[in-house]
């Protein structure tokens, strides 16, 4: 098991909260909360060691399309797939979206 931590700049904070997914084969589990102004914090868990190199990129390629609201954003994942990561992450920022 490997902790990574990631912030990127964002803008104020989100209103509410998210959960989705779930921790299980091949999947992973987002929660997505309100976080300071001005920044975008990640912490990923994961059962690859040594994978902190694609997350950071995964993650770029993402926000770099779009400035978020502020948010801490804790990931549980056990061995997903970037495709997985990003679609749970795009269905978090839509749950939110919806208020």
């Amino acid at each position: 098991m490997e902790t990574l931590s990631f912030q990127f700049p964002a803008g104020q904070p989100a209103q509410g909260r998210a959960l989705v997914g779930c921790v299980g084969s091949g999947d992973l589990e987002v929660l997505l909360e309100p976080g300071q102004a001005g920044t975008l914090a990640i912490e990923v868990v994961t059962s690859v060691n040594g994978s902190a190199l694609r997350w950071q990129q995964l993650f770029e390629r993402m926000f770099r399309e779009q400035q978020l609201p502020a948010l801490n954003i804790a990931i549980h994942d056990f061995g997903a797939t970037p495709g997985v990561v990003r679609l749970r992450l795009e269905q978090g920022l839509e749950e939110l979206s919806h208020g």
